[in-house]
């Protein structure tokens, strides 16, 4: 035989909703024992449709008159109702409450990622409707601003200094947004950073500053605006002691970049912790093209570093085979010009010589 079936109970009551959980309570009614021992109390159940089959399936049995239903998927659709089994085992269902999760909460996860993908609206947002912190840093300890710098973001740039990230925080490398822009050639994102306080002076933790990775990047639309602003030129790394000019015979040879620093002041010859200067080192790495450039520009190849090698020892050694031929060639013409020099300094004091003889013989 069948249990018989109990008046139909009300429905459960919505609590709190998360994008996770629905909390779900009930009222026993009058009608519904809650004396003596507990297994003569009136048992309740939840049971939650399955959208599929329109089924019911049971996801809270037991004694209490709440529950929270967890582990559900953010933004659905669910659907339960409440069963009252009496001791005797008569039973009766609620009609069904339909509740949805609510949508994940913004995160700082969310945050960078509106940032990545320049989502402008999902920025502003989440800066007026949320608590998260716009300088939280993501995994790799870069803020919002240092990931819209680098990739040249500029409104949101400027949306997230509106709204207070300070411009000269810095990540785990001592790299701050400045430096990252500078490097990625962004100007107008580096000239919006100047005029909100960021620094030429800060360093990373090579000592390097954004002239540095200004020249590394060989962005020279950024390089001469820095320079025109007023950036040190001949500033030092904390490592090699290396300036701009340095790194860039080290690095890239960029001639471009080389030709704005010379002009903006760069000390051809200023040597580094090893005694080398930016000849040598473009000799080194085989930048040939650079060679001639700071042989133009006045670097002095007869320079010996701290073992006593100049440019072109370091080249013999090396087998930089074309630059050897250059610097060869290079000191053959001077050769030949310190010769034609001297030859016409002898003729310049025979002619005067000449010519005072032949005053003399007319008086």
């Amino acid at each position: 035989m069948e249990p018989q079936k109990t008046a139909k109970p009300q429905p459960p009551v919505v609590g709190k909703v998360t994008h996770h959980s629905i909390e779900l309570h009930w009222d026993p009614g009058k009608e519904v024992t809650r004396r003596g021992p507990q297994e003569q109390w009136a048992q309740f159940s939840i049971e939650e449709e399955d959208p599929r089959t329109h089924t019911y399936g049971t996801v809270y049995t037991g004694y209490a008159t709440k529950h929270v239903v967890e582990g559900l998927e953010p933004r659905t659709l669910h659907r339960f109702r409440l069963k009252v089994t009496s001791p005797s085992g008569e039973s009766g269902c609620s009609p069904a409450v339909s509740v949805s999760t609510t949508r994940e909460p913004l995160s700082s996860e969310h945050f960078h990622r509106a940032v990545s993908v320049n989502d402008e609206d999902l920025l502003l947002q989440m800066l007026q409707g949320s608590d998260v912190k716009v300088d939280v840093p993501n995994k790799l300890g870069f803020t919002a601003l240092m990931v819209a710098a680098q990739k040249g973001y500029t409104r949101l740039v400027k949306i997230l200094v509106s709204n207070g990230t300070d411009v000269n925080l810095r990540n785990g490398s001592g790299k701050d947004s400045l430096m990252l822009a500078c490097y990625a050639g962004h100007l107008d994102v580096v000239k919006y950073l100047r005029r909100h306080g960021a620094s030429w002076k800060t360093r990373d933790l090579g000592g390097c500053t954004a002239l540095h990775w200004a020249a590394d990047g060989g962005h020279c639309g950024v390089v001469e605006w820095m320079l025109q602003d007023g950036c040190e030129v001949d500033v030092m790394d904390a490592g090699s002691g290396w300036t701009p000019l340095m790194r860039v015979s080290a690095v890239s040879g960029n001639q471009r970049v080389a030709s704005l620093l010379i002009e903006g002041g760069a000390n051809v010859n200023v040597k580094d912790k090893d005694g080398k200067t930016p000849l040598m080192v473009a000799v080194l790495n085989n930048h040939e093209e650079l060679v001639q450039l700071l042989l133009d520009r006045g670097a002095d190849a007869s320079v010996k570093n701290e073992f006593g090698k100049g440019v072109l020892d370091m080249a013999r050694v090396f087998d930089r085979q074309s630059v050897v031929s250059l610097l060869e060639e290079r000191r053959k013409k001077q050769v030949q010009e310190e010769r034609d020099g001297r030859t016409r300094d002898s003729a310049s004091r025979r002619a005067i010589r000449q010519s005072v003889y032949l005053a003399e013989d007319s008086q």
